[in-house]
């Protein structure tokens, strides 16, 4: 992971001749948070739809609570398996807090791009919006006395801090007043704000003072447990220091003497905490490889309300105090506030039997509806002109049974980028049954003409079946592909490089699981890359797994790992086998890890060691050479790595820009370099909002017909038998050769291409890029752009045709668009094959202009390892740059 904001900037590149506009329709989720990295805030500390509850308030006596379940508040005996709808607006609700005279509910409703604070009368009903400035406004909390709400707000320059409101007898709101300042800090952060936040607000049972948690004085994480007098300028001291990373939400037990928390000291996972209510040492009550947050003390002292994704999805649990019994709270009856009928959903595949998708189901003003127990995810940004908030989706066995209102339900199915995305309308009476039945259309069916090659043909074959064993017998480490048509005896299988099983999210993943989501996606290797989220790693019991038993024929799970240092740039380690390597980052002042030793190159080599296959991940957001120095926030050892042959791929499509990634990839190039596309989601799979499903960003890799082991996949992906894609599927021959393939001329001449293109969503471009040929026809005069001709619907087409070689260089083919273009959920579509290389008479490719570009770069590098602040000994300096001069010197040598 790095910084993501520029995901939605515009990008400008001259090489490319192509300026994106998707900043300009897809914006991210709640943009007027000012902190980096959104994906972990959003997901870790926003309130989520979930299908299962994600918070929870007791009543004033202990014996019912108040939930947020599907983005609704629901109200349920302890005692009983009954549950009361209690809102249903155009918005989705959240975190509950009972008023302690039992009267009202304080709780947050995400609508109109903001997360206001809204008050329910139980008595009546009735709702009224309390906090209207269209911020986020979160983790509303009543004083014992009732006369005050705590709570957190981006209100003061779209950063977390504390406010409190007073309110009128009537629960009217009367005063706003900010409790926290705002502190910039001097502390050397990366994954947090240079400004102190803080978080998870709640009240000391005398009403006089609140509890807090801030990062103040701390480098990394959310910080320590804080104390202060509950008025304005009131000086706040830390009583603990323990990261929790965004989930503490402490509770003060009814007597006052203790703190109820949750964190994952020790161990992997967040569980239940107890700690002296002035600080100290602090105790598990709970304990398991699963979460236990957002806990509330009842009022009587006697029981603790807990969320646990013990079982993979969110659920409501209740725990003795003492004595330590568990027990879940289940609403096997529920009762809507409105008319609900239901809806069964059965998809089917191209051999008519049921099949994994990605389904969306929503009512006519776009609020979201899933069955009771599957995993719910949205998307990190979304066009405003089209809905009012984020897409969102689950992941469906093929069957699905959902609860709906009454009236018209539009149903969205998709399955991978081979498959026409499917829509369909619904009339859902009150009481009945709708059986709704979507039946998936290979892309390209039904057209006079679907004579396509390679990996275009072999996806349209449907579920992944033409590589076969001619006997039914598989084990794990098996996959089935598709049959390339251009070759019998070759076949292409899709696989993500970079997603992370789990990492912090709502729920608690399993490779079992990880086989549904990769199956709705229809991808074929899943890579899991374990990496470590602050001091844990949360999918540690997978270390040197590799190909994982729950694997099945048609999609295979591989553990591998994500090496994490922000300095050098991070790297996929993909089947890297007899565990990961750790620590697994550098880099980090103020721990044991602040040294740049390891650098990457020194991973590439214990990686390879053991066996795995090297890539870079999510290498930029823009051209590396426009970003300040001191902005250290790409990946700095890349060109010195390539140099040295440590790279084993590049993701091109990633959680980066594609053009700014492909401008520095074509460069490498250029210096004949040969370097393949990969590609990588980057996907949190246990994310309940995250910026795309698992697969959403994939990698075709043309692999030997039959049972695919993933040593063949590694080996088609190392010698650049791909595609790389968020959507298009592209095919491609040049002279003769196929993708990864190499011409060999004697002399320059014509040679002929064949280009073929199918997708989901219309494009904009398709074009035919080589650098070597002429004539040049883009403004930075080094490459030749050829427009190659779609159909008239922008989604696919045939093209032929020849190229005049006039150098050893390479040639590509890619597609993409200026916007987003849903179901796909990113800001625009790109796809590129990796290169045919061509060779004439026996000479490398030169680009002096490159090599000055990438001398610059090197002197770039080493200022930054020079200046650096944190290394161990002036040895170790030494050593990493006599490495980078190494490689220095490999690029003078090509100007």
């Amino acid at each position: 992971m790095k910084s993501r904001c520029a995901r939605f900037l515009t990008v400008v590149l001259p090489l490319l001749a192509i300026t994106p506009t998707a900043a300009a329709q897809r914006k991210p989720v709640l943009p007027q948070i000012d902190l980096p990295h959104p994906y972990y805030y959003r997901e870790m500390y926003l309130p989520q739809l979930t299908s299962g509850p994600s918070s929870v308030t007791w009543s004033p006596d202990s014996r019912e609570v108040i939930y947020s379940m599907g983005g609704s508040l629901w109200r349920q005996r302890i005692d009983s398996d009954t549950a009361q709808q209690l809102t249903d607006g155009k918005g989705y609700d959240y975190q509950p807090d009972w008023s302690p005279d039992g009267k009202s509910v304080v709780y947050v409703s995400y609508l109109n791009d903001a997360m206001e604070l809204w008050m329910f009368d139980l008595a009546s009903g009735n709702t009224q919006q309390v906090t209207k400035d269209a911020a986020v406004n979160v983790e509303p909390r009543w004083s014992p006395d009732g006369t005050r709400i705590v709570y957190v707000s981006t209100a003061y320059h779209g950063r977390f801090h504390i406010f409190a409101m007073s309110l009128h007898s009537d629960a009217r709101l009367d005063t706003i007043t900010r409790l926290t300042e705002e502190t910039k800090s001097t502390l050397p952060r990366y994954y947090y704000a240079e400004y102190d936040t803080e978080i998870n607000p709640t009240w000391s049972r005398d009403g006089k003072e609140i509890l807090f948690v801030s990062n103040r004085g701390h480098i990394y994480g959310t910080g320590g447990f804080w104390r202060m007098r509950a008025e304005p300028g009131e000086e706040a001291h830390e009583i603990h220091y323990e990261e929790t990373t965004w989930k503490a939400r402490p509770d003060f037990s009814p007597d006052g003497t203790k703190i109820l928390y949750s964190s994952y000291l020790g161990g992997q996972w967040h569980q239940l905490w107890l700690m002296p209510a002035n600080g100290g040492d602090a105790l598990p009550i709970s304990y398991g490889d699963w979460d236990e947050t957002s806990a509330r003390w009842s009022p009587d002292g006697k029981r603790i309300a807990f969320v646990s994704n013990r079982g993979g999805n969110t659920e409501l649990w209740l725990q003795d105090f003492p004595g330590g019994a568990q027990r879940r709270i289940v609403a096997t009856e529920r009762r809507y506030l409105r008319p609900h009928g239901r809806m069964e959903l059965t998809v089917i595949g191209g051999d008519g039997k049921t099949t994994p998708a990605r389904v969306s189901v929503t009512n006519e003003v776009g609020k979201f509806f899933a069955p009771r127990d599957v995993w719910i995810s949205g998307a990190d940004g979304f066009d405003r002109k089209e809905t009012e908030f984020e897409p969102r989706y689950f992941p469906s066995t093929g069957m699905a049974d959902i609860e709906v209102p009454v009236g018209k339900i539009h149903v969205g199915v998709m399955k991978g980028f081979e498959f026409a995305f499917e829509k369909r309308d619904v009339d859902v009476s009150e009481g009945s049954v709708a059986h709704v039945t979507v039946k998936l259309n290979p892309i390209g069916s039904g057209r006079s003409k679907p004579e396509l090659d390679g990996v275009l043909t072999s996806c349209q074959a449907g579920a992944q079946q033409c590589c076969a064993r001619t006997t039914p017998r598989r084990d794990a480490r098996d996959v089935q592909g598709v049959r390339d048509r251009g070759g019998a005896a070759r076949c292409w299988v899709s696989s993500d490089l970079h997603v992370h099983m789990n990492y912090g999210g709502v729920y608690r993943n399993t490779p079992e699981h990880l086989v549904l989501q990769a199956e709705a996606e229809n991808l074929g290797i899943v890579n899991n890359l374990i990496v470590n989220k602050e001091q844990r790693i949360p999918d540690i019991a997978y270390s040197g797994r590799q190909v994982d038993p729950a694997s099945n024929a048609h999609a295979m799970v591989v553990h591998g790992q994500e090496f994490h240092t922000t300095q050098w740039g991070h790297l996929g380690l993909l089947n890297i086998r007899d565990g990961i390597l750790l620590p697994g980052y550098a880099g980090y002042p103020g721990t044991a890890a602040t040294s740049l030793l390891p650098m990457d190159a020194d991973v590439s080599d214990m990686a390879h060691a053991r066996g795995a296959l090297v890539g870079v991940a999510h290498p930029f957001d823009e051209d590396p050479a426009t970003v300040p120095r001191t902005q250290e926030d790409t990946p700095e050892e890349l060109a010195a790595d390539v140099a040295l042959g440590k790279v084993d791929y590049l993701e091109v499509v990633g959680f980066n820009d594609y053009r700014a990634t492909a401008g520095v990839w074509y460069r490498l190039l250029d210096l004949g370099f040969r370097i393949p596309a990969g590609a990588g989601t980057d996907a949190m799979a246990n994310f309940a909002s995250l910026r795309g499903p698992v697969g959403m960003d994939r990698v075709y890799a043309r692999v030997p017909s039959g049972p695919v082991k993933i040593e063949s996949f590694l080996a088609a992906l190392k010698s650049g038998k791909t595609v790389a894609t968020n959507g298009p599927l592209l095919d491609f021959s040049l002279g003769g050769e196929r993708i990864g393939g190499e011409v060999k001329l004697n002399g320059a001449k014509n040679i002929s291409f064949s280009a073929s293109l199918r997708s989901i969503v219309p494009l904009d471009h398709w074009e035919l890029v080589c650098y070597g040929a002429r004539p040049v026809q883009n403004s930075s005069g080094r490459y030749f752009v050829q427009k190659l001709k779609m159909n008239e619907s922008r989604d696919g087409g045939e093209a032929r045709g020849e190229v005049a070689i006039a150098r050893s260089g390479w040639c590509v083919v890619r597609a993409s668009s200026d916007t987003s273009e849903y179901p796909i959920l990113d800001n625009y579509i790109y796809a590129t094959t990796s290169p045919i290389y061509v060779t004439v008479d026996g000479e490398k490719p030169a680009a002096h202009d490159d090599a000055e570009y990438f001398v610059s770069w090197m002197d770039r590098t080493m200022a930054m390892a020079s200046r650096y602040a944190y290394w161990n000994s002036d040895a170790e300096k030494e050593f990493a740059l006599t490495r980078l001069a190494e490689a220095k010197k490999i690029y003078e040598g090509l100007r």
